[in-house]
């Protein structure tokens, strides 16, 4: 009996472990589903749809976007967290939703280190702080003078809690020992459209987002939020140049639920990685201050948790507390 029942379980392992591997070795055979946690319109959504694009292409298989906004990206990153680990449920995850939150939002309803597999690192995108024209600055030092002659009084919106947005307008309060006010928009487009409204008075946000408004003078760049000028607009200089070390970019990688096979987040990160080095979206990059950098999803995730910590420590330091 001792001996059935142990070729029973070795049976039934090696049929688990054949259909699993034949599943993966089939990958994909339907379709595709990549999360965009954040409103269309900004830089996160548009390159999960050249993704999407790429991949259907490449794999015979439909691969849509779909939009599940809400709780600065967290509604959407709780869905593919809670998904089938099969490489069909995917999350174009950012800076915030799987690194910053954690520190800023009270009851997280999924870990983004733990609940997560990187798959590819997909860029970093530059950051532009602009303000309305109406404010009476033309540069970084004038603004620190302006708003300590008016602590509380100006206010700066950003892409949601989190977001890089956010993150840049509180590291830079916190530098520059100023008080501003923080008005969250669900996204960069509605808090780019009060702030040329005059609603807000300025704001941090990702180049390609915000330079064509800065270009066409409805708003006024002051500074590039990276730690060196960007190429793209070589005038502008960076905050570094006035507080040094101050860098602050939105990152932006692929993520699939914890528990997907290896080989599915390899197949996912090469054909990325291939879509990627494509130089008409090496050109969309350049052109929109953001950059890819190749790095294996290993290598993704230990610069996940660098980032986790090091702006846990910023935020910590500012007094901020999860809401």
């Amino acid at each position: 009996m001792k001996k059935l029942i142990a070729w029973l379980l070795i049976t039934i392992t090696v049929g688990s472990s054949g259909y699993a591997l034949a599943q993966t070795s089939n990958y994909p055979n339907r379709q595709i589903k990549i999360i965009s946690p954040f409103a269309t319109g900004g830089i996160a959504d548009g390159f999960a749809r050249i993704i999407a694009q790429g991949l259907s292409e490449t794999f015979g298989q439909p691969v849509i976007v779909e939009n599940k906004t809400g709780g600065g990206g967290n509604i959407g990153s709780d869905f593919v967290a809670k998904s089938a680990a099969d490489g069909y449920t995917l999350i174009m995850g950012s800076i915030g939703t799987h690194a910053v939150n954690p520190y800023l939002v009270k009851s997280m309803p999924y870990d983004p280190l733990k609940d997560f597999v990187p798959v590819v690192f997909v860029l970093d995108a530059e950051g532009l702080l602009a303000v309305n024209p109406s404010l009476p600055v033309k540069n970084v030092s004038e603004l620190i003078t302006y708003l300590k002659a008016n602590p509380g009084k100006v206010s700066y919106g950003s892409g949601g809690v989190g977001t890089a947005s956010n993150l840049a307008g509180e590291l830079f309060k916190l530098t520059a020992k100023v008080d501003m006010m923080h008005i969250p928009y669900k996204g960069n487009a509605l808090a780019i459209t009060d702030l040329i409204g005059g609603q807000t008075q300025l704001m941090f946000a990702t180049m390609p987002t915000i330079a064509p408004y800065v270009k066409g003078d409805k708003l006024r760049g002051l500074a590039v939020t990276g730690a060196t000028r960007d190429p793209s607009m070589p005038d502008l200089p960076s905050i570094s140049e006035t507080f040094p070390g101050f860098d602050v970019k939105n990152w932006i990688g692929l993520f699939a639920p914890v528990g997907t096979p290896p080989a599915v987040v390899k197949k996912l990160h090469d054909e990325v990685t291939k879509i990627m080095q494509q130089s008409t979206v090496q050109k969309k990059l350049e052109s929109e201050g953001a950059k890819f950098y190749p790095m294996t999803p290993e290598a993704f995730g230990a610069f996940q948790k660098k980032e986790s910590v090091r702006w846990g420590k910023i935020i910590q330091g500012a007094g901020i507390k999860p809401e």
